[in-house]
């Protein structure tokens, strides 16, 4: 009876350090993150415009009447990689015609805003989740994260995290160019 007393914190130690290892591994594909809403329609939401910015706010129609492919992504000011992906989105908006949509994220207004006002705003429209309810209904682990809507108003791919360097700029335009193509191929 003692071993076994003895055993099990062991054997916890062992359990606990095999999660870790799990975690700690470097060709862990954080963008893999499976998402229940590939081929569903967005979910309910409406989002009121940022306090103090130009664009528009951002709903559940506005995605499912855009006729379009839309990027929609997830960010907020505190957020260092939404930075670094900042610069990746306009790039795309600028040079690729790419129409995104933004969710700001948990971020007070005036933040959000000077964010943008540094950064510049490539977003056509953006809503202010500031309580967090809309990333909830998306189902977002934290920022950014970014999806590609059908012209349906149906999500059809979820990138976790930003998209910087050419692994990850390539496999999201991959999966823009098969988005834009199935919208081709309707017309």
């Amino acid at each position: 009876m003692r071993r076994l007393f003895f055993a099990i914190p062991i054997l916890i130690v062992l359990v606990l350090g095999g999660f870790l290892l799990w975690g700690l591994n470097p060709n862990r594909d954080p963008s893999a993150i499976p998402s229940v809403l590939i081929s569903q329609p967005v979910p309910e939401f409406q989002l009121q415009p940022v306090e103090g910015v130009d664009r528009p706010g951002l709903s559940t129609v506005d995605l499912a009447q855009a006729g379009d492919v839309v990027v929609v992504n997830v960010f907020a000011s505190w957020c260092v990689p939404c930075r670094a992906e900042h610069a990746v989105l306009t790039r795309m908006v600028q040079q690729d015609g790419v129409r995104l949509m933004g969710i700001n994220y948990k971020d007070k207004p005036a933040d959000a805003r000077g964010w943008l006002e540094d950064l510049g705003n490539p977003y056509e429209r953006i809503g202010s989740d500031l309580k967090g309810r809309a990333g909830i209904e998306w189902g977002i682990s934290g920022v950014p994260e970014t999806f590609i809507i059908g012209a349906d108003g149906v999500v059809l791919f979820r990138y976790v995290g930003p998209i910087i360097g050419p692994d990850a700029e390539t496999k999201f335009l991959r999966a823009l160019e098969q988005a834009q193509a199935m919208v081709g191929g309707r017309s």
